[in-house]
C-alpha cells in the first residue's frame, strides 16, 4: 500500500507532500484511513527536533481517527472489523509480554510503539499503521471524529491520572492552565464530581474555565494569589509547560495531597523537602493511558458530553494549523481535516 503523508525534511521546515510503501500487513496490524488527526505540541517537538532524537523525514502525527481499512490474520475481527471508526493515538501498540502489559499498564512497556517517535510513519498521512490492533480503539458514535482526535492523547493524558492517583468525588482540585490539556481535565474533573479550581496567570479565562466546569478560579499572577489558597486541595494537576515556582504549587496540597505534573516544564525541578516532607505531599508524572485507560475515558467522555473545543483545518491549511499551536493562539485543540 502507497501512503501520501506530510513530511518535514529538515527541522521547522514546512509540511511537503511525501509518499511511502507501508509494506506487508503483519498479524496483529491494523491499517486505518486518516479522516481527521489533532495537532499536538509533541507533534511541533519531533517536527522542529525540539529534544534532538528527529529522524527526517518526519511524518508527525498521533490523534488519528478514521476507518479500518485492512487487518491482520491474528486481528479479532469481531472487535475491529473493515469499516470501524477508530481512533489510533499516542501508543499503537506494546509487547504484550512484559510485567508491565502483563499487569494491564500498556502505556509503561519499555517496547511500547509510540506513534510520533517513529520518524516517517506517523499520522499526517492519508493511513496510519497501528502495530497491535488491541490500540486501536473503536470510537463511541456520540463523540464526532473532530472531537474524538485530541482525547486520543490530551485527553487520556490528564483522565489516566485520575484513577492512578485515586482521586475521588469528595475531593477539591486544582487544574494548572487553561489550555488544550486543562480545559479537559477541568471538564473530566467537574463530571468526575470534585469541586474543581482552574488556575491561570491572568483572569483573561476565567468565563472559558467556568464553561468548562470550574467552580472556582485563581489568577497567580496577581500578588498573594496563591499563598490565599494555601492548603486547599487534595489534588493537583499542572497542565502547562512553563517552570512553576513549584513549592507555592505544593503549598495549595492538604497533608497528603499530590501535585502531578502532565505538562513538560523545559528545566529540572527545584523542590524544597520541607514542602514535601512533613506533610507527606507527592509530586508524580503523569503519562497518556494504557490502552484500557482510554477506553475507559473515551466512554466516560460520550456518557458526561466531554468535549475538546476545536478549531478545525483542511489540509491546504496545515501549515496555519502548525502555526496556530505554535504561537499558542489555537482555542484550544487543532484538528486537521483530511477529508
Amino acid at each position: 500500500m502507497k501512503v501520501h503523508a506530510y513530511a518535514a525534511h529538515e527541522a521547522g521546515g514546512p509540511l511537503r507532500p511525501y509518499e511511502y510503501e507501508a509494506g506487508p500487513l503483519g498479524p496483529t496490524e491494523v491499517d486505518v484511513r486518516v479522516t481527521h488527526g489533532g495537532v499536538c505540541h509533541t507533534d511541533l517537538g519531533m517536527i522542529d527536533d525540539e529534544w534532538g532524537i528527529s529522524r527526517y523525514p518526519v511524518v508527525a502525527g498521533h490523534e488519528a481517527v478514521g476507518v479500518v481499512t485492512a487487518v491482520g490474520d491474528a486481528v479479532d475481527r469481531s472487535v475491529l472489523p473493515v469499516g470501524q471508526r477508530v481512533g489510533v493515538g499516542a501508543i499503537a501498540g506494546s509487547c504484550f509480554r512484559c510485567e508491565w502489559c502483563l499487569s494491564g499498564r500498556t502505556n509503561l512497556c519499555p517496547h511500547k510503539d509510540d506513534t510520533v517517535m517513529r520518524g516517517d510513519r506517523g499520522g499526517f498521512a492519508s493511513h496510519v499503521r497501528a502495530g497491535d490492533w488491541r490500540h486501536v480503539h473503536p470510537l463511541p458514535d456520540a463523540i464526532r471524529s473532530e472531537h474524538a482526535a485530541p482525547l486520543l492523547c490530551a485527553g487520556t493524558t490528564v483522565f489516566s491520572p485520575l484513577l492512578d492517583n485515586q482521586v475521588l468525588p469528595t475531593h477539591r482540585v486544582a487544574v494548572v492552565g487553561v489550555g488544550g490539556l486543562g480545559h479537559l481535565a477541568v471538564q473530566f474533573l467537574s463530571r468526575w464530581g470534585c469541586a474543581v479550581t482552574a488556575i491561570s496567570t491572568t483572569p483573561a479565562k476565567r468565563a472559558d474555565a467556568e464553561r468548562f466546569g470550574a467552580g472556582d478560579f485563581i489568577a497567580s499572577g496577581e500578588a498573594g494569589a496563591l499563598h490565599k489558597a494555601a492548603g486547599s486541595f487534595d489534588f493537583v494537576m499542572s497542565t502547562v509547560s512553563a517552570d512553576l515556582p513549584w513549592d507555592d504549587y505544593l503549598g495549595l496540597l492538604r497533608p497528603q495531597g499530590r501535585l502531578c505534573v502532565v505538562g513538560l516544564p523545559q528545566r529540572p525541578f527545584t523542590v524544597s523537602p520541607m514542602s514535601l516532607l512533613p506533610a507527606a505531599k507527592t509530586l508524580v508524572g503523569g503519562i497518556v493511558g494504557s490502552a484500557s485507560q482510554t477506553r475507559q475515558m473515551l466512554d466516560f467522555a460520550a456518557r458526561h458530553d466531554v468535549r475538546p473545543q476545536v478549531e478545525t483545518f483542511p489540509a491546504a491549511d496545515f501549515e496555519q494549523a502548525l502555526d496556530r499551536v505554535r504561537k499558542g493562539s489555537v482555542r484550544y485543540r487543532a484538528v486537521v481535516e483530511f477529508e
